[in-house]
């Protein structure tokens, strides 16, 4: 399940994955606050956050992730991603010096950094 965060500018799409992430919750959720955001926006960010209880992503929506963020490749300001997952954390940080944003993993522990750096003034 992928749950939008609130208390965040409209420029940042900021969400939590719990238990299983499927395609459905990237068309239902994650894709329409993307698009909502970059109505108003040449550039947006993203908080992304693996929550302790996630236990993993449908193949469809492994597919959907990688589609979203190549449909708006030039349109990422900065992505924060919070996790301690290792798979996760490592995929992000081969695939994040391939996009023209800043891309930054932080623990769970360290989630209100986080926060506090994907809404700070560029």
């Amino acid at each position: 399940m992928i749950a939008l965060l609130k208390g965040f500018p409209s420029n940042v799409v900021a969400i939590a994955c719990h238990g299983n992430v499927s395609r459905q919750d990237y068309d239902d959720v994650l894709i329409p606050a993307v698009e909502k955001a970059l109505q108003s926006h040449d550039k947006v960010r993203m908080l992304y956050e693996v929550a302790p209880d996630f236990t993993g992503y449908e193949a469809g929506a492994a597919w959907e992730d990688f589609k979203t963020g190549m449909e708006h490749f030039t349109k990422w300001d900065r992505i924060a991603v919070i996790t301690d997952i290792e798979w996760i954390s490592g995929a992000v940080k081969i695939f994040g010096v391939f996009l023209p944003s800043s891309v930054r993993v932080y623990p769970l522990a360290e989630a209100a950094q986080a926060r506090l750096w994907i809404t700070q003034a560029s």
